[in-house]
């Protein structure tokens, strides 16, 4: 009897481990997904940066529609993204499209959501393809690089600490919104000590909202949905790390960026 015991026992034991490793093989695929989205959105939204860069600027001065303010010479395309009242539209543009894609992603197919979150990142490096006007080329790199490492860290911790982070989200939601406002404030009065100030708190909140929303994309999956809805949570985990990275690269670049 006591032997009859121990065998069932073992095959308890057998049959755990083996549905925890079959969760580990999902979750490490499920967070594959996201992490790929995003870097598939990120490429996407670099290839366009740099592709409306190059077509809004020209070194012929015969083909130069406008001059931008440290001398740089832009196409009528290049006048009409940066020096015509469409820039608001194209600075505008990827924060109707995420809210809209965040409110919308429920009634959607996975295929449409996909497709979506790709048009969104292409929109996104129309929008920051600014930067290139600003900031040199090189410091714009190396930036990018510190961002991804800092990201991948942070990314890493948030999913292998066993600590709740969720004591974070009301902390990281204020500052998040101050951030905003505060942005939103110094676009009319330019104030360099504000913009210094917003950086350096945007780094910290981006930074946090790392490693906070890699927990909860983890977390996500022990839901259990089937193969569709499993799909969206991943564009929407992999929308949020998007989100995460960019705005961190942003923060960072206004910090050790060298402007032209």
């Amino acid at each position: 009897m006591s032997t009859f015991d121990r065998n069932q026992q073992a095959a308890y034991s057998l049959a755990g481990t083996r549905a925890e490793a079959g969760i580990d093989e999902g979750l490490r695929a499920y967070m594959l997904g996201v992490y790929n989205y995003m870097t598939y959105g990120l490429a996407l939204t670099g290839l366009f940066a740099l592709g409306t860069f190059m077509m809004a600027t020209t070194q012929d001065p015969s083909a130069a529609a406008a001059q931008f303010g440290n001398g740089m010479m832009l196409t009528s395309l290049g006048a009409a993204l940066y020096g015509s009242p469409l820039k608001w539209v194209v600075m505008l543009a990827p924060l109707g499209m995420v809210l809209w894609l965040s409110f919308r992603i429920q009634s959607m197919s996975a295929s449409t959501a996909q497709v979506m979150f790709l048009v969104y990142a292409a929109v996104m490096g129309v929008s920051l393809s600014s930067i290139f006007l600003v900031y040199t080329g090189g410091s714009i790199a190396r930036v990018f690089f510190i961002t991804a490492a800092a990201f991948g860290a942070l990314s890493l911790f948030g999913y292998t600490t066993k600590k709740d982070l969720s004591g974070w989200a009301s902390f990281l939601f204020m500052g998040l919104i101050g951030i905003v406002i505060a942005s939103i404030v110094n676009i009319f009065i330019g104030s360099s000590a504000l913009q210094f100030a917003v950086s350096v708190i945007g780094v910290l909140v981006f930074a946090g909202l790392t490693a906070y929303d890699t927990q909860q994309i983890k977390e996500m999956y022990y839901e259990g949905d089937g193969h569709e809805v499993a799909t969206k949570k991943s564009i929407m985990g992999a929308l949020r790390l998007y989100l995460d990275f960019i705005n961190l690269f942003l923060m960072l670049l206004q910090l050790f960026g060298n402007r032209e």
